[in-house]
């Protein structure tokens, strides 16, 4: 049998090149311009929208919205698997975020009235952006392992509640306003001087956990973050992304591969799918480690001790 696909959406952020390298494909959603069109919600920059202007748009206040792939657009591209004999692992943006894994469990039941033997295992990431595509990536590196669909599939939904996300937003009033993290209001709006350092929850919304002053202090922070939090670094691939300040971005980079020495360490960027909701300003860092705790309040807790040395 063919290798199965690994299909995600059009909020996991992974680059053209990294879909390529690791044959992940994904589903189109739809992005309402400002100006009222409808334009295919891609995984990259095209004629409708390129990078610097978009975000320089939303800086000024542009109102761009998306909506995910409907039922039919997912239920055409999971027949198109099955037809060539293929199982396929489907991951998608948290639940928690999105109505986008109810509409692919939906077609996923349309296509098994017409094929009812099909292998189609869907993922609820309970992550977003970034790292709802390093999972997409890990499934793509255990298939190439020779791990089956199925196995792949109880993995992930045994550890992605590993996945972290550290770093910061300068401006918190887009993440907060569109509900995509929690304690918002302890920390909404721009901080000027101040960082605030974010983990991801066990519910797929970012949590704030400490506010470092400066980019020296909060660069510090998420070094001793990470080191405090991931398992076996020098066996992974690490992922720094970033909406629109690339020079952090590629600073975090070169300060990962010196206190950590990954495998890999791939910058990726923010695109409008996650963009419009998470707005400019992101620099983080992405990796696997112990689980994050319910409540964040361990997290909370080590990120503290850090900031107080």
């Amino acid at each position: 049998m063919s290798k199965f696909a690994i299909l995600t959406d059009s909020s996991s952020d992974l680059t053209e090149e990294i879909r390529q390298r690791f044959d992940i494909d994904y589903v189109e959603g739809h992005l309402q311009m400002p100006d009222g069109r409808s334009v295919p919600l891609c995984l990259g920059w095209t004629e409708d929208y390129q990078h610097d202007s978009f975000y320089a748009d939303i800086k000024k206040g542009a109102e761009y919205a998306t909506s995910p792939a409907n039922v039919s657009e997912f239920a055409e591209r999971l027949r198109s698997y099955v037809r060539e004999g293929r199982e396929v692992v489907a991951i998608t943006i948290s639940t928690a975020l999105s109505g986008t894994y109810n509409f692919l469990v939906e077609a996923k039941a349309e296509v098994l009235k017409e094929f009812p033997d099909a292998k189609i295992y869907c993922i609820d990431s309970l992550r977003y952006s970034i790292l709802e595509g390093m999972i997409c990536v890990k499934a793509a590196q255990m298939r190439d392992e020779g791990k089956s669909a199925e196995e792949v599939y109880n993995w992930i939904e045994a550890n992605k509640n590993c996945y972290h996300q550290m770093g910061w937003l300068d401006d918190l009033s887009f993440v907060a306003r569109k509900g995509r993290m929690s304690n918002s209001k302890a920390f909404f709006g721009q901080l000027v001087g101040i960082k605030p350092l974010g983990d991801i929850s066990s519910n797929g919304l970012t949590t704030v956990i400490g506010k470092a002053k400066g980019a020296k202090t909060g660069f510090a922070a998420i070094l001793d973050y990470i080191e405090a939090t991931i398992t076996n670094p020098t066996e992974q691939t690490i992922f720094v992304g970033t909406s629109d300040r690339e020079r952090d971005a590629d600073k975090l980079v070169e300060m990962i591969k010196e206190r950590f020495a990954p495998k890999e360490v791939i910058k990726s960027f923010v695109f409008p799918g996650c963009g419009v909701n998470i707005g400019p300003g992101l620099c983080a860092a992405f990796y696997f480690g112990k689980p994050n705790s319910d409540d964040m309040k361990a997290e909370e807790a080590i990120m503290n001790e850090i900031l107080s040395k």
